[in-house]
């Protein structure tokens, strides 16, 4: 199957290149981490450039599109123009899915579980309230929104809280954590914040699972089976590795100034599961990262 990942070079675009490579034809874009993608099949793009996007579709032909390519941060920085937000997030994944209608092309869009409302409840489904308290959610939100608008040939996966490794130079906030607890050095995580955490490892097999399957026009979310914050996250991979739990400083998500705090936006998988798909524990998740 040939298949076009965006965003290639980023976190989760890493793993879904390394996984899909093993029994597909796989082609990356990247935009300007290019450290990261020196020894795959990578290609340069800017997304927002809307003739190189037909060249690129109309060279590859590809079968399946990833999307994941957007610009993810919550905490916007004082340079940060909103309007390229929003150029990235919202009219290019809109082109993009032009692009799949008319190359008749599955897209499979890597939306997030910040859309939803973060006070309504936990293991929210599919069909719960949606209000996105950032921009980056509420941009996601309206890629999704345009994608419907254009055709129904798609899959739209609101991703949980993704944990794992990055890979090549590419930093993960697990990493960062298991790092400083490695050498026995404090960290500061979120009590009051409850999602449903997936590995970057397991996130790319699920989407590579996906794409081989005859389901279209579906929003389905994509996490772990568990609602914890992300102490408890800690918690577990401390007894994992053998890390002292008293490392853990409990913080509030009302303490980081700025910052888009969600209170619950922990996800139901029925029917991610229903697709025959299998979830590990987030015990097992770690132990796979581990290895």
């Amino acid at each position: 199957m040939k298949i076009l990942i965006t965003g290639g070079s980023g976190l989760l675009g890493r793993f879904l290149d390394l996984e899909l490579s093993k029994t597909n034809q796989v082609l990356s874009t990247y935009n300007a981490n290019q450290e990261n993608s020196a020894k795959l099949n990578f290609r340069q793009i800017d997304i927002r450039d809307r003739e190189k996007l037909k060249e690129l579709f109309n060279s590859l032909r590809p079968e399946v599109v990833i999307h994941t390519a957007a610009r993810t941060n919550p905490i916007l920085s004082s340079d940060t123009d909103p309007k390229v937000v929003y150029d990235i997030n919202v009219t290019s994944t809109k082109k993009i899915a032009e692009l799949c209608d008319k190359y008749s092309a599955k897209l499979i869009y890597t939306s997030t579980d910040l859309v939803y409302a973060g006070y309504r409840g936990s293991m929210l489904d599919e069909n719960s309230k949606l209000i996105p308290v950032s921009l980056y959610a509420e941009t996601k939100l309206m890629g999704e929104i345009k994608i419907q608008e254009t055709f129904d040939n798609y899959l739209i996966l609101r991703i949980a809280l993704l944990f794992g490794f990055g890979l090549g130079k590419k930093k993960s906030h697990f990493g960062k954590v298991f790092n400083n607890l490695k050498v026995n050095k404090p960290v500061k995580l979120f009590y009051d914040q409850y999602r449903t955490p997936i590995s970057l490892q397991q996130a790319a097999r699920i989407i590579g699972e996906l794409c081989g399957k005859n389901i279209r026009n579906k929003i389905i979310n994509v996490g772990g089976r568990e609602r914890v914050n992300r102490v408890e996250m800690g918690e577990r991979l401390c007894n994992i590795a053998g890390f002292n739990r008293n490392l853990i400083q409990k913080i509030s998500v009302k303490d980081i100034p700025d910052y888009p705090a969600v209170e619950d936006v922990s996800m139901n998988t029925e029917k991610l599961q229903s697709f025959g798909i299998k979830i590990k524990s987030i015990e097992g998740s770690i132990k796979e990262i581990l290895n």
